[in-house]
């Protein structure tokens, strides 16, 4: 079943970079420095705005992939690799999708696991690419079972 969902995508989804959700997500990772929530410092940056922190498309949107229903228990964070053209900019909006890359089978002391691999992509209004997010979830051996993988 989740091998079936292998090169399946999501539709785009806009996102805007609202200054206020920057501010708050800085706080909340304990990095609130200026050229995130200082006006003034990002207006005098090259970027002439304030960026995002590395790891905020990780509150984008980028819907839902047909037919790509996980569990609600049993998954685990395994892995999460950003790349990026340029920062992301306060103010901007950025069209997100995601594509399952992979998944595969392994055994392992806990049992047999599953291991999903997700690319969430992210680009300018004009069709840049801006990030890719690559996310791997492992999905433990009882939750494979209910899914009848």
């Amino acid at each position: 079943m989740m091998k079936e969902s292998i090169g399946k995508r999501s539709d785009k989804v806009k996102n805007t970079i609202e200054r206020g959700a920057v501010r708050k997500f800085a706080q909340a990772i304990g990095d609130p420095a200026p050229i995130f929530i200082d006006e003034q410092t990002g207006a005098a940056s090259r970027y002439k705005q304030n960026i995002a922190p590395p790891t905020f498309p990780v509150t984008f949107d980028a819907g839902a992939i047909d037919g790509l229903d996980l569990p609600s228990k049993g998954l685990i964070h395994g892995e999460q690799i950003y790349h990026y053209t340029r920062p992301l900019v306060v103010g901007e909006d950025v069209y997100c999708w995601m594509e399952v890359k992979d998944y595969y089978e392994k055994n392992g002391k806990f049992g047999d696991m599953g291991f999903l691999i997700v690319v969430k992509n992210g680009e300018s209004a004009d069709g840049e690419l801006l990030f890719t997010e690559e996310r791997i979830v492992i999905i433990n051996e009882a939750a494979r079972k209910g899914m009848m993988v």
